[in-house]
């Protein structure tokens, strides 16, 4: 099996040649830039398996990137960021990434998130029954194709796991803690917020109506559930 290939993009460059190391003493090839418009390049033409990405970059910035890759694409995305205000990194969760580090870091904790989020990746792909189906949606799990009422929705690999655990068993409650562990998450400071953004994505992609779920539904107090009917 190839080795996966991830994309750092940091404009500091002895952080970006610390992050390379590290990555790949632990089998991964690693393509290193120091901003957006070259990150964006290098997605197209060398398509990387995941994207490590600093916030903080000079011009087009991190928040920026990440909007450009989601109108397109659903690539596992791990912010790297000095803006460890829980705010920052909520709108980072909300815009698309998978999972988020905070300088200062562990090189070695960042090279475990990414395993995780290249785990969830896979295990969307694996996990379970072919193809599932509950009201009007339909989850082809191998080719990881979402159709809802006959419309394709692209999901990041995150938001893939939480929709098919959740379709996986209609009418069920799960709590936050129970999705975060359904995708193999490792521990956020602030986990319910997180799920919380995640399901936010997801409902701007599925729902026909804004503002009014008709798949996803929140059990106030507990979690979440899909539709039963």
């Amino acid at each position: 099996m190839s080795a996966k290939s991830i994309l750092v993009v940091e404009d500091e460059m002895k952080i970006a040649r610390l992050v390379r190391d590290y990555l790949e003493n632990a089998g991964f090839d690693v393509v290193v830039t120091g901003d957006g418009e070259a990150a964006l390049a290098s997605v197209r033409g060398a398509r990387p398996d995941l994207v490590v990405l600093d916030l903080g970059l000079p011009g087009q910035d991190g928040l920026d990137v990440t909007r450009e890759l989601r109108r397109s694409s659903g690539l596992p995305i791990v912010m790297l960021t000095a803006r460890g205000d829980e705010a920052d990194r909520i709108v980072g969760l909300e815009l698309g990434a998978d999972d988020y580090v905070v300088k200062p870091f562990s090189p070695k904790e960042l090279v475990a998130r990414v395993r995780a989020v290249l785990r969830r990746t896979e295990a969307a792909r694996t996990t379970g029954a072919d193809v599932l189906r509950a009201a009007d949606v339909e989850i082809d799990v191998p080719r990881m194709r979402i159709l809802v009422a006959g419309r394709t929705v692209d999901l990041t690999p995150t938001e893939f796991q939480i929709l098919s655990t959740l379709v996986r068993e209609p009418g069920r409650v799960f709590t936050r803690a129970q999705l975060l562990d359904a995708v193999h998450g490792v521990a956020f400071e602030s986990y319910e917020r997180a799920i919380d953004a995640h399901v936010k994505n997801i409902r701007k992609k599925i729902e026909p109506t804004p503002g009014r779920p008709r798949y996803v539904l929140t059990v106030h107090g507990v979690g979440y559930r899909f539709a039963d009917a």
